[in-house]
């Protein structure tokens, strides 16, 4: 058998051998004699707390040196049958210390576990493997599935905020399927992704996690400098998030029920003028300029008639409502010694405050494990998702902010009034709510796989193949009717986009571990992969479709098409990495990696990357030295250093590319063909430095426990386009120029406040500050103004004039002599030659804020929690677009409610209104605020119905609760400026431009649900 499972080892490398592990799976007639000279007896028992004498279910129960085992029910009871009166149960569960029991001549083992609060202890997912946090020498955090619980949320992501040191979550607003954005410790690159990489059940995604039910997780860990992250190679250069779902156990199966429901409100809105007060600010814009004589030669007549009624119409009103949110989820897991699954099915669904926006999510998982034989075991992780998403680009509340208060909506019969006003570009916002009159829906179907088996060799020695296929279809619509602002009574348009993307990934790893003399820990890992991605899209656009019931699925009858599109983009990576992890005693500690990554995104000079890395390890609470520290549990020094890479580059941006051109031949218009980009065969990868030193530590008995880091990260070789002069034809090429720098600290702390009976109190504490900065550009160390780049600024910046107030009465001769008046905005002459021009502007701040930290209490009271998590960023500059864009001069479009300046109000704070002006000059300098937050990001109050209660109910445990998420936000933006919500994300993507808050944004909201969790 052992030459068997060597040839099919090398079979397998090849991507064949099937038959020999199957003939493996056949037991060996020694198995079968051993079971039949033992008689098998049966031993029952419980398992209580230390703590507390409670009953423990889901203790894993196991007879040593096997794979046979089952859990304890409800009531911590367990029954499992054994071989013979030597055979020692192991009896494990997270959170206490492992035991072990000889069983001899007991036929009952009624036992109680110990609490163990070293954390350190705890064994994490590292990337290809998992390992016991008190030998990890990376940075990584982790967030469990009960922290992820505690929140109603559409992705994944969204559980990371406020939870991982150095992960900075960002959402802006709240439009139900909505994407988080996430930057690990920085932004590194200026053209390439800052996007982490995520793994799921061992594999590398090319896409998002945004399928992913965060109900299926059983934890997350956020891998962070690059002893951790190198094994990844090319893609670990923006840390990666390694998900880790669900999995079957030995023991009685378990059905789950999850459910919750509840509403949205909006949390306040953009404040805009009514009728009255609009009326009054077209007024004061004629009397500017003296052109103001009466209400009647200035109002048009349904402005009048609204102006003698005291109608105003407050458009955003009717377009939102109280959103819903809703979440059910059905999971059955269990298993034998030999097969274990978990099996879960979940219905999402998120009502948006919005009209005609929502989301909806369909979801099933299986996971299966099954070992064949004690030396061959197979699995899977399958994921189906289907969902709806209606409104995702659907921003209807811009206009209907600008759109005048006095209006008439409807006549007199209640029929809609298309143009309110005579203004006619300025349509009724209602029209855009109509039902079939705006249709913006997206259809999202995916397949994920993890496939693996594995084969024990030899004593130490394991093979495992790892296949991850992973299957997308997106499907998107849109349709405009006539009667809409976007056509304004022309004919209606529609388009269809279609996507199809096919990704796998092929694994080959081979581990071994070993101890010598008891002392020396060895693992190693080797691994060869292959990924490949596969991306076709095509779209459809028209004009002119004959009955608007169609909408976009005939658009072969549209009288116009507009135009036709499709494409292809492939990449592939194949990859080589090695790691070896050593320890001395389990006390000090080795890891060292290399990875070679070959990209097809590289030219043909530099498709290989090399990726090393090296960490050290030192648990100093195990010298001698320290044993008379009693208070001491923990405490562990790391440092590390490594090399990742960047790939995240589109395809093709090597080679010299053709564009399609127009001509005239002979008169005769033709189509022709030319250069259209210039490649770069010697484009190189982005490569990240990384140097990190961490300190974990814990006292007395886990009171407090946790980790501090300090790291810096030089990236080089960035991946940035270079601009040429335009006689070459060409507006520029992608090449590698610069350099950026993160340096950072961050603290994750637990404490155990309060651990008295009853009555338990922890707090959860994060912080993290990063400080990113360009050290170099195509010019070595001079500033880009041209592109906004600074030499020791972050990547984006805002770079604008400062606004200092507003030109008063007693400065009416020295704003001449800046082409000023009194009532416009004053900015600041900052070299004071007596001129406002592009010399004056200035670095004004910056989306990156100084810090960020979150906290999380804990209350348990018998049966009762109590959990309230806060979140705050400090310091980050902020782009209030509808500051700039909702704040027009000549009374035409409706306005925010603001303090402007009036000869009788010499205000500060915003420029008077003129007929004569649709903008004001310098108004970019209106929309910069300090964003700056606290925010109470939810409050969740439990109750454990007691065991026995639920056994009448003839369930294993009953959980009721009640959470809302976000019901505080205090900023001075909100409070002093009529802001709505600070937080967004840095930027908009590779070009890293600040991303502004605008008018359309759907609004904060409050969410309340209410909800169960029931096991039977």
């Amino acid at each position: 058998m052992e030459y068997v499972a060597r040839g099919c080892l090398v079979a397998t490398l090849v991507g064949t051998c099937l038959t020999p592990l199957l003939a493996l799976a056949a037991p060996a007639s020694s198995t079968l004699a051993a079971h039949i000279i033992f008689q098998e007896r049966v031993v029952t028992g419980q398992i209580l707390s230390a703590d507390d004498n409670s009953s423990i279910p889901g203790v894993s129960v196991v007879i040593k040196g096997t794979t046979q085992g089952t859990n304890t029910d409800a009531d911590g009871k367990f029954r499992i049958s054994v071989p013979s009166a030597s055979s020692v149960l192991v009896f494990s569960a997270v959170g206490f210390v492992t035991q072990e029991i000889t069983v001899g001549n007991q036929s009952a083992v009624n036992i109680t576990l110990a609490s163990d609060l070293k954390s350190l202890s705890e064994v994490v997912v590292v990337g290809y493997g998992v390992q016991k946090k008190s030998q990890m020498t990376g940075a990584i955090s982790s967030v469990s599935a009960k922290e992820i619980s505690e929140l109603p949320i559409t992705n994944a992501q969204q559980a990371l905020q406020g939870r991982a040191a150095g992960v900075d979550v960002n959402m802006a607003g709240s439009k139900p399927g909505a994407t988080p954005q996430i930057r690990i410790r920085g932004r590194r690159s200026f053209n390439a992704s800052n996007d982490p990489l995520f793994v799921v059940d061992g594999i590398p995604l090319a896409s998002g996690i945004e399928d992913i039910n965060p109900n299926d997780i059983a934890s997350m860990e956020v891998l962070k400098d690059a002893s951790s992250t190198a094994i990844y190679g090319s893609r670990g250069a923006n840390g990666v998030v390694i998900i880790t779902t669900k999995r079957g156990t030995p023991g009685r199966t378990t059905v789950s029920v999850d459910a919750y429901t509840g509403i949205n409100q909006s949390l306040g809105r953009i404040d805009v003028m009514n009728g009255a007060e609009f009326a009054e600010y077209k007024r004061e814009s004629r009397r500017a300029v003296n052109a103001y004589t009466t209400d009647e030669a200035l109002f048009e007549p349904v402005e009048m008639e609204s102006i003698q009624m005291g109608r105003s119409t407050d458009y955003p009103a009717a377009l939102l409502r109280t959103g819903a949110i809703q979440n059910y989820q059905i999971g059955v897991s269990g298993g034998t010694e030999k097969t274990q699954f978990n099996i879960s099915s979940n219905y999402f669904q998120d009502k948006g405050v919005v009209k005609n926006q929502d989301f909806t999510r369909f979801t099933f998982r299986v996971n299966l494990d099954h070992r064949i034989n004690n030396r061959i075991k197979i699995g899977t992780s399958t994921l189906g998702v289907y969902s709806l998403r209606n409104g995702e680009n659907f921003n209807p509340l811009g206009g209907a902010l600008a759109e005048n208060p006095l209006g008439k909506p409807f006549d007199d019969n209640g029929l809609m009034i298309f143009l309110p006003t005579q203004d006619g570009l300025r349509t009724n916002p209602y029209a855009e709510i109509v039902p079939g009159a705006i249709i913006d829906e997206r259809k999202n179907y995916r397949i994920f796989n993890s496939l693996y088996g594995e084969v024990d060799i030899i004593s130490g020695l394991k093979y495992r193949f790892n296949f991850g296929p992973d299957f997308k279809i997106d499907r998107y619509g849109q349709f405009f009717g006539r009667q809409t602002n976007a056509r304004r009574g022309a004919d209606p348009t529609a388009n269809v986009f279609n996507r199809f993307q096919f990704n796998y990934t092929l694994e080959n790893i081979l581990t071994y571990t070993k101890q010598f003399n008891q002392v020396h820990n060895l693992n190693v890992t080797l691994l060869q992969s292959f990924q490949k991605n596969h991306d076709e899209r095509s779209e459809i656009r028209v004009t002119g479709v004959p009955a608007e019931t169609q909408q976009f699925y005939n658009l072969g009858n549209a009288s116009l098409v507009n135009g036709v599109g499709t494409g292809l983009s492939e990449w592939a990576l194949l990859s080589y990495m090695a790691r070896v992890q050593y320890d001395f005693k389990e006390k000090y500690l080795l890891t060292a990696t290399m990875r070679a990554d070959g990209s097809s995104r590289f030219g043909a000079n530099n498709q290989f990357g090399y990726f090393p890395s090296v960490a050290v390890g030192w648990n100093i609470a195990d010298e001698p030295f320290m044993q008379t520290i009693r208070a001491l549990d923990v405490l562990k020094l790391r440092l590390s250093y490594g090399v990742t890479g960047n790939t995240a580059i589109n395809p093709y941006q090597t080679q010299a590319l053709l564009s399609r051109t127009s001509y005239a031949w002979d008169n005769t218009a033709a189509f022709g063909y030319r250069p259209g980009s210039i490649g770069n065969p010697n484009l190189r990868w982005e490569s990240s430095a990384t140097s990190n030193a961490g300190l974990d530590f814990s006292f007395w008995s886990g009171r407090i426990s946790g980790s501090l880091e300090y790291y810096i990260t030089n990236t080089t070789d960035l991946l940035a386009p270079q601009p040429l002069p335009n006689s070459t034809g060409f507006g520029g090429f992608t090449t590698n120029i610069g350099h950026t720098r993160n340096r950072g600290i961050e603290l994750t702390m637990t404490t155990v406040n309060v651990d008295k009976g009853d009555f338990t109190w922890t707090t959860d504490w994060m912080f993290g500050r990063n400080k990113e900065e360009i050290v170099e550009l195509a010019n070595g160390k001079v500033d880009d103004v041209a592109a906004g780049r600074f030499i020791g600024q972050p990547l984006s910046v805002v770079f604008d004039y400062r606004k200092i107030g507003i030109w008063q009465t007693n400065e009416a001769e020295e704003a001449r002599k800046y082409q000023s008046v009194v009532g416009e905005i004053k900015v600041q002459d900052v070299n004071g030659d007596g001129l406002i021009n592009a010399d004056d502007r200035v670095i004004l701040g910056s989306a990156i804020p100084d810090f960020i930290a979150g906290v999380t209490n804990r209350f348990s009271y018998k049966g009762i929690d109590l959990a309230f998590f806060l979140y705050a960023r400090a310091g980050q500059f902020i782009v209030s677009g509808f500051h700039q864009g909702n704040n027009t001069l000549a009374g035409r479009y409706n306005n925010l409610d603001i303090d402007y300046w009036t000869p009788t109000n010499p205000t500060n704070d915003f420029p008077r209104p003129n007929v004569n002006q649709e903008t004001p000059r310098y108004s970019s300098t209106l929309r910069y605020f300090d964003g700056s937050f606290l925010k109470v990001r939810n409050i969740n109050l439990g109750y454990n119905v007691p065991a026995n209660w639920a056994s009448k109910l003839k369930m294993q445990s009953l959980r009721v609760y009640s959470s809302i998420q976000q019901p505080f936000i205090f900023s001075e933006y909100r409070s002093k400026y009529k802001g709505i919500d600070p937080e967004v994300e840095l930027d908009n993507g590779p070009s890293n431009e600040n991303r502004a808050i605008g008018s359309d944004l759907s609004p904060a909201t409050m969410v309340i649900t209410f909800g169960i969790n029931a096991k039977f």
